[in-house]
């Protein structure tokens, strides 16, 4: 009940007024069933915009930072992001990739739309960066289709380092579903893993526009801070 109160009168209202967003490929979403929507990545209400225009509940995976807070500030961040669908994980423990493959098989395997951003994190200059193969190895031992989507405008709505929005226009374009059965029984090959990741990563790049960098965005942003990010050669 708190999730559609959330969705279409407690956030949802302030959300269309900011963002505007229309939703394109709508039919590409399946009415039931498990699925995985692999999206970019370019700013935090993503997760927000992508799941307000969705006719379906779509669970995320997120830092467990998110729900460990303290104090008023903690309990209501801890109570919003649970609302909002997602589902918090440990990424700085040795076993955070196992932990994380477990907490997404079982969203899958309740039959629910899990999000995924393969890129690992929000990129640090609106390009789309190389993908991890976490969501491959989800997709191919669930055997479920990836559906790709393009979160257009995010980042101008919510720059990196921004305090409050900026009035913009949002487009969540969905792509046809992509299936990957000729792989049955191979996930855990870490060459078949890498095969899918780039394919997924190919048709978001196709689908939003960005130019596409092979390295990993995190890399980048340990490296130097994201405003002095040079140019990268493009795949």
């Amino acid at each position: 009940m708190w999730y559609w109160l959330f969705k279409y009168v407690l956030l949802g209202p302030v959300l269309y007024v900011l963002g505007r967003p229309r939703i394109e490929g709508a039919e590409h979403l399946p009415a039931s069933g498990p699925a995985i929507l692999a999206s970019n990545h370019q700013a935090v209400v993503d997760s927000f915009y992508l799941p307000l225009r969705s006719p379906r509940r779509i669970t995320f995976l997120a830092k467990s930072e998110y729900f460990t807070g303290t104090g008023l500030k903690g309990r209501f961040q801890r109570w919003f992001f649970s609302v909002a669908g997602q589902v918090p994980i440990d990424r700085t423990g040795a076993d955070a990739a196992s932990d994380a493959l477990r907490a997404g098989l079982k969203v899958l395997a309740d039959g629910k739309l899990l999000g995924i951003y393969p890129e690992g994190t929000r990129s640090p200059d609106g390009r789309l960066y190389k993908g991890k193969t976490g969501m491959a190895r989800m997709a191919l031992e669930a055997g479920v289709p990836v559906i790709p989507v393009a979160m257009i405008g995010t980042d101008k709505l919510n720059p990196i380092g921004s305090r409050f929005p900026r009035p913009g226009r949002i487009v969540v374009r969905i792509g046809a579903p992509l299936d990957f059965s000729r792989f049955n029984g191979m996930g855990g090959n870490r060459f078949v893993e890498r095969a899918v990741t780039d394919e997924v990563m190919y048709t978001l790049m196709k689908l939003s526009g960005q130019e596409y960098v092979d390295v990993y965005a995190a890399t980048l942003r340990t490296a130097i801070p994201a405003a002095r990010v040079p140019d990268v050669p493009a795949r």
